[in-house]
Order: C-alpha cells, then sequence, then structure tokens
C-alpha cells in the first residue's frame, strides 16, 4: 500500500514537474517574442517618421520656400524629383515590414524578410549619400551661377544662406548617423529574437 502511494506521489510530481516545464518555456518564448516585437515596432515607427518628415518637406516646406524666394523653377525641381525618389525605398520597406508577422510565419520566412529588408536599407544609404550631394552641387551651381533675378553677391549676404544651409546638412547627417546605430541595434535585437524562436520551432 505505501509503495503504491509513493508511486501515485511520484507520478503526480512528474507531472507537475513537466507541466512546470512547459510554463517556463511559454514564458520564456513570450518574453523573445515580445522583446522581439519591439524591437520591430522600434523600426517600424521610424520608417513612418521617415516617412512622415519628408512628405512634409516634399509637399509643404520647399514648396513654401520655393513659393517666398526667388529659387528657379528647375532648381526647385531636381530637388523635389531628388526627394521624391527617395520615397521609394522607405514605401519599399514599409511594404516589407508589414509582412513580418510573428504570429503566422516561420523563423525562415521572417528572416528572409529581414535580409532583403537589410538589402535595401544598404543601397539606400549608398544611393542617398550620392543623390544628396549631387542635388546639392547641381542646385547651388544653378542658383549661383545662373539665377539672375535673385541677384546673388559674393559677401556676407551669400555667405550667410550657405553656411545656414550647410550647417543644416551637417545636423542632418550627424541626426541620421545616431538614427542609423540605433537602427542596427533595433535589427540586431530582432535577429537575435528569431534565432532563439527558432529553437522552440526545431
Amino acid at each position: 500500500m505505501e509503495l503504491d502511494e509513493l508511486k501515485a506521489n511520484w507520478n503526480l510530481f512528474n507531472d507537475r514537474l513537466a507541466a512546470s516545464e512547459v510554463v517556463n518555456l511559454r514564458l520564456v518564448k513570450e518574453m523573445i517574442t515580445q522583446k522581439t516585437k519591439s524591437a520591430y515596432d522600434h523600426i517600424v515607427g521610424q520608417n513612418i517618421y521617415s516617412f512622415v518628415i519628408n512628405m512634409l518637406i516634399i509637399c509643404v516646406v520647399f514648396p513654401y520656400v520655393y513659393m517666398n524666394t526667388p529659387i528657379r523653377t528647375v532648381s526647385f525641381a531636381i530637388v523635389e524629383g531628388v526627394m521624391v525618389i527617395g520615397m521609394i525605398p522607405i514605401i519599399w520597406k514599409l511594404f516589407l515590414l508589414s509582412r513580418f508577422d510573428l504570429g503566422s510565419k516561420s523563423c525562415n520566412q521572417l528572416r528572409r524578410t529581414v535580409l532583403s529588408y537589410k538589402k535595401i536599407c544598404h543601397h539606400e544609404m549608398i544611393w542617398t549619400i550620392a543623390a544628396v550631394c549631387l542635388a546639392m552641387v547641381a542646385f547651388y551651381i544653378l542658383e549661383l551661377g545662373f539665377n539672375t533675378e535673385a541677384g546673388y553677391v559674393l559677401g556676407t549676404k551669400l555667405i550667410l544662406p550657405l553656411g545656414l544651409s550647410l550647417m543644416t546638412f551637417a545636423l542632418g547627417f550627424v541626426l541620421a548617423k545616431w538614427q542609423l546605430r540605433r537602427h542596427a541595434q533595433q535589427l540586431r535585437e530582432i535577429e537575435r529574437g528569431l534565432e532563439e524562436l527558432k529553437e522552440f520551432e526545431d
């Protein structure tokens, strides 16, 4: 009788231990999923922020500057064109991010999505630096060399707007570098989370 009771208690203990392990594994998986989703939400937020800021500059800020300053139409069109083309990778990234679903897709599918996203980010950075530099050079050549209506004269009146635009460019570069570093950290967090979640799939 005591042996049967001991066996029953032992089986009960094993069942509780097994249930406890299942609960612990589930909690660990949920924690990893939440951490990965949090990093993903940050990246989505950054891309939406970039999209909104660019749209404001394209649709409101630069047209306002164009209508209230003697900027030539050609100069305006070049800068606007570069900014509009620059929206393509942002929209493509947002489309890829919309396909990132931890609940319905496997880790391998999500890793391929992340890889595609990283490739777009890499090409976008190279293209953006080249396009912005060329657009600025073209803008200043057209404005300073061919815009006779503005009456640009070499002196303090010309140095001030040039200095302000260069300071704005430098500030934008610093902010972009900080944002890229944070973005890369969030991407590493997602990749690490997917690797850990893959173990649960296996």
